[in-house]
């Protein structure tokens, strides 16, 4: 189990009513939260199969942990150093702040640049860290509506600079199949050339200059994606040869 596995558990805990997901009546696997038919969890990574300096932290907005179309988690399948907090405006929870001062991370936040204040470093083609320090890339989990009001609402990662990227500019120096159009079909994006956050996390260790790490967690998003749509009444839009696709390049690793 890793941190966004927990963390579900937690916010299960706090819950006195179930969760109403879309497909509720869909027996699921625990960890992956995919119909238990479909599960995935056979074929994911093996500890110490990435082979990486990079950590993430998933700031969580309430139920978001709670959705089986989440994600966030399959970062955390292949990103040993993954941290998954519930976001709160109000509340301090001084876990989160250990992680985000710990003197080995140097944190950023991911975020559009239009959002930045005048004053905000913004990363937009490369990250690099200062000597000695590894890159923690804070990811605001959510609908963009709830990342919005997370990016506002949190004075403490005010001082972090952010990281942002234009999807058609960074498509050149990318070493994934992929395009400038996200290809998460299970969720309806509010903007044009809006990603899941697997999909984000993946570019970002690609400006971080980790392409083949990038490429394995956009292969095992295709993985999750395609296999999620088996197991809803739609129109199947995912890569039918994700699994193979993702196979293969593990065998190359």
């Amino acid at each position: 189990m890793h941190a966004v596995h927990r963390l579900h558990q937690f916010r299960k805990s706090l819950s006195t009513t179930t969760y109403k997901a879309r497909g509720q009546r869909v027996i699921r696997c625990d960890l992956c939260r995919l119909a238990a038919t479909f599960c995935i969890c056979a074929i994911a990574p093996k500890k110490g199969t990435v082979d990486t300096n990079a950590g993430f932290l998933l700031l969580m907005y309430d139920t978001e942990v709670l959705k089986p179309s989440n994600t966030g988690k399959l970062i955390a399948d292949l990103i040993p150093d993954t941290f998954a907090f519930l976001w709160s405006r109000t509340t301090k929870n001084p876990e989160l702040q250990a992680v985000l001062e710990d003197e080995q991370w140097q944190p950023f936040v991911v975020f559009p640049q239009e959002y930045a204040g005048d004053d905000r470093q913004v990363h937009s083609n490369t990250v690099i860290c200062e000597q000695g320090k590894r890159p923690l890339f804070i990811m605001l989990d959510g609908s963009w509506r709830e990342a919005k009001k997370m990016f506002r609402k949190s004075p403490y990662l005010d001082k972090f600079p952010l990281v942002s990227f234009d999807p058609k500019k960074l498509l050149d120096n990318m070493s994934s199949p992929v395009g400038a159009e996200s290809r998460y079909t299970v969720r309806k994006t509010e903007l044009e050339h809006q990603f899941s956050t697997a999909e984000v996390g993946a570019r970002v260790l690609e400006m971080f200059g980790e392409k083949a790490n990038g490429h394995l967690l956009d292969l095992w998003f295709d993985v999750f994606n395609y296999q999620y749509q088996k197991g809803v009444c739609q129109r199947n839009k995912g890569n039918p040869e994700a699994i193979e696709n993702y196979q293969k390049l593990l065998n190359e690793k």
